[in-house]
Protein backbone atom coordinates (compact mmCIF):
# COMPACT_ATOMS: atom_id res chain seq x y z
CA UNK A 1 0.00 0.00 0.00
CA UNK A 2 1.40 3.37 -1.02
CA UNK A 3 1.20 6.52 1.03
CA UNK A 4 -0.79 9.46 -0.33
CA UNK A 5 -0.10 13.17 -0.25
CA UNK A 6 -2.81 15.34 1.27
CA UNK A 7 -2.76 19.10 1.63
CA UNK A 8 -4.61 21.91 3.38
CA UNK A 9 -4.63 22.76 7.08
CA UNK A 10 -8.02 21.35 8.10
CA UNK A 11 -7.50 18.08 6.25
CA UNK A 12 -4.03 17.56 7.75
CA UNK A 13 -5.41 18.28 11.23
CA UNK A 14 -8.22 15.76 10.75
CA UNK A 15 -5.79 13.08 9.62
CA UNK A 16 -3.51 13.84 12.59
CA UNK A 17 -6.50 13.19 14.85
CA UNK A 18 -6.89 9.79 13.17
CA UNK A 19 -3.14 9.13 13.56
CA UNK A 20 -2.72 8.41 9.85
CA UNK A 21 0.00 10.98 9.13
CA UNK A 22 3.58 9.76 8.59
CA UNK A 23 5.42 12.93 7.58
CA UNK A 24 4.61 16.63 7.31
CA UNK A 25 6.01 19.22 4.92
CA UNK A 26 5.75 22.86 6.04
CA UNK A 27 6.42 25.94 3.98
CA UNK A 28 9.53 27.72 5.18
CA UNK A 29 8.77 30.84 7.18
CA UNK A 30 5.13 29.88 7.89
CA UNK A 31 4.10 28.94 11.42
CA UNK A 32 1.00 31.06 11.91
CA UNK A 33 -2.40 30.15 13.35
CA UNK A 34 -3.47 26.56 12.75
CA UNK A 35 0.01 25.61 11.53
CA UNK A 36 1.21 25.89 15.13
CA UNK A 37 -1.52 23.45 16.14
CA UNK A 38 -0.41 21.05 13.38
CA UNK A 39 3.20 21.31 14.54
CA UNK A 40 2.22 20.64 18.15
CA UNK A 41 0.16 17.55 17.31
CA UNK A 42 2.84 16.23 14.96
CA UNK A 43 5.58 16.60 17.59
CA UNK A 44 3.39 14.90 20.19
CA UNK A 45 3.05 11.92 17.83
CA UNK A 46 6.73 11.86 16.93
CA UNK A 47 6.04 12.70 13.27
CA UNK A 48 8.86 14.01 11.10
CA UNK A 49 8.39 17.66 10.07
CA UNK A 50 10.35 18.94 7.10
CA UNK A 51 10.52 22.61 6.11
CA UNK A 52 10.49 23.08 2.35
CA UNK A 53 10.05 25.93 -0.09
CA UNK A 54 6.69 26.89 -1.55
CA UNK A 55 7.58 25.43 -4.93
CA UNK A 56 7.97 21.98 -3.37
CA UNK A 57 4.51 22.20 -1.80
CA UNK A 58 3.08 23.46 -5.09
CA UNK A 59 4.51 20.35 -6.72
CA UNK A 60 3.08 18.02 -4.05
CA UNK A 61 -0.38 19.59 -4.33
CA UNK A 62 -0.24 19.84 -8.13
CA UNK A 63 -1.04 23.52 -7.90
CA UNK A 64 -3.82 23.13 -5.30
CA UNK A 65 -4.25 25.50 -2.36
CA UNK A 66 -2.02 23.77 0.18
CA UNK A 67 -2.12 26.65 2.72
CA UNK A 68 1.52 26.01 3.60
CA UNK A 69 1.27 22.34 4.55
CA UNK A 70 1.27 18.90 2.91
CA UNK A 71 1.53 15.48 4.52
CA UNK A 72 2.06 11.82 3.77
CA UNK A 73 -0.82 9.66 5.03
CA UNK A 74 -1.57 5.95 4.91
CA UNK A 75 -3.32 4.84 1.74
CA UNK A 76 -7.07 5.40 2.02
CA UNK A 77 -8.93 2.60 3.77
CA UNK A 78 -12.23 1.69 2.10
CA UNK A 79 -15.10 0.34 4.18
CA UNK A 80 -17.08 -2.88 3.73
CA UNK A 81 -20.84 -3.45 3.62
CA UNK A 82 -20.60 -5.57 6.75
CA UNK A 83 -18.98 -2.74 8.72
CA UNK A 84 -21.54 -0.18 7.57
CA UNK A 85 -24.63 -2.35 8.12
CA UNK A 86 -23.40 -3.45 11.56
CA UNK A 87 -23.03 0.22 12.48
CA UNK A 88 -26.53 1.00 11.18
CA UNK A 89 -28.07 -1.89 13.11
CA UNK A 90 -26.45 -0.77 16.34
CA UNK A 91 -27.80 2.75 15.85
CA UNK A 92 -31.16 1.51 14.50
CA UNK A 93 -30.84 3.78 11.47
CA UNK A 94 -32.45 3.34 8.07
CA UNK A 95 -29.77 3.19 5.39
CA UNK A 96 -29.25 5.94 2.84
CA UNK A 97 -26.55 5.10 0.29
CA UNK A 98 -25.14 7.06 -2.62
CA UNK A 99 -24.03 4.95 -5.59
CA UNK A 100 -21.78 6.47 -8.25
CA UNK A 101 -21.85 4.98 -11.74
CA UNK A 102 -18.54 5.99 -13.30
CA UNK A 103 -17.84 9.45 -11.88
CA UNK A 104 -14.47 10.16 -13.50
CA UNK A 105 -13.57 13.68 -12.34
CA UNK A 106 -11.97 13.63 -8.86
CA UNK A 107 -13.32 17.13 -8.22
CA UNK A 108 -16.85 15.88 -8.86
CA UNK A 109 -16.22 12.85 -6.66
CA UNK A 110 -14.98 15.03 -3.80
CA UNK A 111 -17.91 17.42 -4.13
CA UNK A 112 -20.44 14.57 -4.19
CA UNK A 113 -18.87 12.94 -1.12
CA UNK A 114 -19.02 16.28 0.70
CA UNK A 115 -22.72 16.75 -0.13
CA UNK A 116 -23.54 13.13 0.71
CA UNK A 117 -21.97 13.51 4.15
CA UNK A 118 -23.68 16.84 4.83
CA UNK A 119 -27.06 15.41 3.77
CA UNK A 120 -26.76 12.46 6.13
CA UNK A 121 -25.87 9.61 3.76
CA UNK A 122 -24.53 6.49 5.47
CA UNK A 123 -22.09 5.56 2.73
CA UNK A 124 -20.83 6.21 -0.79
CA UNK A 125 -20.44 3.25 -3.15
CA UNK A 126 -18.22 3.38 -6.22
CA UNK A 127 -16.93 0.80 -8.70
CA UNK A 128 -13.28 -0.25 -8.61
CA UNK A 129 -12.91 0.30 -12.36
CA UNK A 130 -13.79 3.16 -14.69
CA UNK A 131 -14.26 5.53 -11.77
CA UNK A 132 -12.27 8.13 -9.89
CA UNK A 133 -10.97 6.84 -6.56
CA UNK A 134 -10.05 8.64 -3.35
CA UNK A 135 -6.93 10.75 -3.98
CA UNK A 136 -5.43 13.91 -2.51
CA UNK A 137 -7.63 15.95 -4.87
CA UNK A 138 -10.73 14.17 -3.59
CA UNK A 139 -9.60 14.74 0.01
CA UNK A 140 -9.29 18.46 -0.66
CA UNK A 141 -12.45 18.87 -2.74
CA UNK A 142 -14.50 16.99 -0.16
CA UNK A 143 -13.24 19.39 2.54
CA UNK A 144 -12.20 16.33 4.55
CA UNK A 145 -15.58 14.58 4.29
CA UNK A 146 -13.84 11.39 3.13
CA UNK A 147 -12.72 10.99 6.73
CA UNK A 148 -16.30 11.11 8.04
CA UNK A 149 -18.37 8.92 5.69
CA UNK A 150 -17.77 5.27 4.75
CA UNK A 151 -16.71 4.78 1.14
CA UNK A 152 -17.15 1.32 -0.33
CA UNK A 153 -15.54 -0.10 -3.47
CA UNK A 154 -17.47 -2.75 -5.41
CA UNK A 155 -16.71 -4.87 -8.46
CA UNK A 156 -20.18 -4.80 -10.01
CA UNK A 157 -22.61 -1.95 -9.38
CA UNK A 158 -25.65 -3.81 -10.79
CA UNK A 159 -25.08 -6.73 -8.43
CA UNK A 160 -24.66 -4.25 -5.58
CA UNK A 161 -28.03 -2.66 -6.41
CA UNK A 162 -29.69 -6.09 -6.32
CA UNK A 163 -28.01 -6.84 -3.00
CA UNK A 164 -29.27 -3.58 -1.51
CA UNK A 165 -32.80 -4.19 -2.80
CA UNK A 166 -32.77 -7.59 -1.09
CA UNK A 167 -32.06 -5.70 2.12
CA UNK A 168 -35.17 -3.59 1.59
CA UNK A 169 -33.73 -0.47 -0.03
CA UNK A 170 -35.50 1.42 -2.79
CA UNK A 171 -32.97 2.47 -5.43
CA UNK A 172 -33.53 5.54 -7.61
CA UNK A 173 -31.37 7.00 -10.33
CA UNK A 174 -31.03 10.60 -11.46
CA UNK A 175 -31.58 11.27 -15.17
CA UNK A 176 -33.82 13.10 -17.61
CA UNK A 177 -37.31 11.85 -18.39
CA UNK A 178 -38.19 10.70 -14.90
CA UNK A 179 -40.53 11.93 -12.19
CA UNK A 180 -39.72 15.28 -10.53
CA UNK A 181 -37.50 14.42 -7.58
CA UNK A 182 -39.64 16.36 -5.09
CA UNK A 183 -42.78 14.35 -5.95
CA UNK A 184 -41.15 11.02 -5.08
CA UNK A 185 -41.23 9.54 -1.58
CA UNK A 186 -37.56 9.45 -0.58
CA UNK A 187 -38.01 8.38 3.03
CA UNK A 188 -37.17 4.92 4.31
CA UNK A 189 -34.24 2.68 3.27
CA UNK A 190 -32.86 4.33 0.17
CA UNK A 191 -30.14 4.40 -2.47
CA UNK A 192 -29.54 7.21 -4.97
CA UNK A 193 -27.53 6.50 -8.13
CA UNK A 194 -25.60 9.32 -9.80
CA UNK A 195 -24.43 8.61 -13.35
CA UNK A 196 -21.31 9.41 -15.32
CA UNK A 197 -20.70 13.07 -16.17
CA UNK A 198 -21.34 12.54 -19.88
CA UNK A 199 -23.04 9.17 -20.39
CA UNK A 200 -25.30 9.16 -17.35
CA UNK A 201 -26.40 5.87 -15.80
CA UNK A 202 -25.54 2.76 -17.81
CA UNK A 203 -28.44 0.90 -19.46
CA UNK A 204 -27.59 -2.35 -17.70
CA UNK A 205 -27.76 -0.69 -14.30
CA UNK A 206 -30.80 1.44 -15.09
CA UNK A 207 -33.05 -1.58 -15.64
CA UNK A 208 -32.53 -2.63 -12.00
CA UNK A 209 -33.66 0.71 -10.55
CA UNK A 210 -37.02 1.36 -8.91
CA UNK A 211 -37.41 4.72 -10.62
CA UNK A 212 -35.76 7.74 -12.20
CA UNK A 213 -35.66 11.15 -10.54
CA UNK A 214 -35.48 14.26 -12.71
CA UNK A 215 -34.75 17.89 -11.88
CA UNK A 216 -37.05 20.32 -13.74
CA UNK A 217 -35.04 22.99 -15.57
CA UNK A 218 -35.93 26.03 -17.69
CA UNK A 219 -32.53 27.00 -19.14
CA UNK A 220 -31.09 26.23 -22.57
CA UNK A 221 -28.78 23.45 -21.32
CA UNK A 222 -29.99 19.87 -21.02
CA UNK A 223 -28.27 18.93 -17.77
CA UNK A 224 -26.51 20.05 -14.60
CA UNK A 225 -23.03 19.21 -13.38
CA UNK A 226 -23.14 15.77 -11.72
CA UNK A 227 -22.17 17.08 -8.28
CA UNK A 228 -24.71 19.92 -8.49
CA UNK A 229 -27.55 17.56 -9.45
CA UNK A 230 -26.49 15.15 -6.73
CA UNK A 231 -26.64 17.88 -4.06
CA UNK A 232 -30.17 18.90 -5.04
CA UNK A 233 -31.47 15.34 -4.68
CA UNK A 234 -29.49 14.53 -1.52
CA UNK A 235 -30.89 17.51 0.34
CA UNK A 236 -34.41 16.65 -0.79
CA UNK A 237 -33.85 13.30 0.94
CA UNK A 238 -32.77 15.12 4.10
CA UNK A 239 -35.76 17.47 3.86
CA UNK A 240 -38.26 14.63 3.50
CA UNK A 241 -36.72 12.63 6.34
CA UNK A 242 -36.88 15.69 8.58
CA UNK A 243 -40.51 16.38 7.66
CA UNK A 244 -41.41 12.74 8.33
CA UNK A 245 -39.75 12.85 11.73
CA UNK A 246 -41.57 16.07 12.65
CA UNK A 247 -44.89 14.51 11.62
CA UNK A 248 -44.25 11.44 13.75
CA UNK A 249 -43.31 13.61 16.71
Amino acid sequence: MKDQIIYGRNIVLEELEKKRVHKIFLQKGKQDGSLRKIIGKAKAQGIIIQNVNKEKLDSFSEGGNHQGVCAYVSDFSYSTFEEVFNHLEKREEEPFFVLLDGIEDPHNLGAIIRSAHQAGANGVILPKRRSAQVTSTVYKTSAGAVSHIPIIQVTNLSQTVMKLKEKGLWIFGTDMGGDPYYRTNLTGPLGIVIGNEGKGIGKGLKKHLDGILSIPMVGQLDSLNASCAASIVFFEVLKQKHEKTKTLL
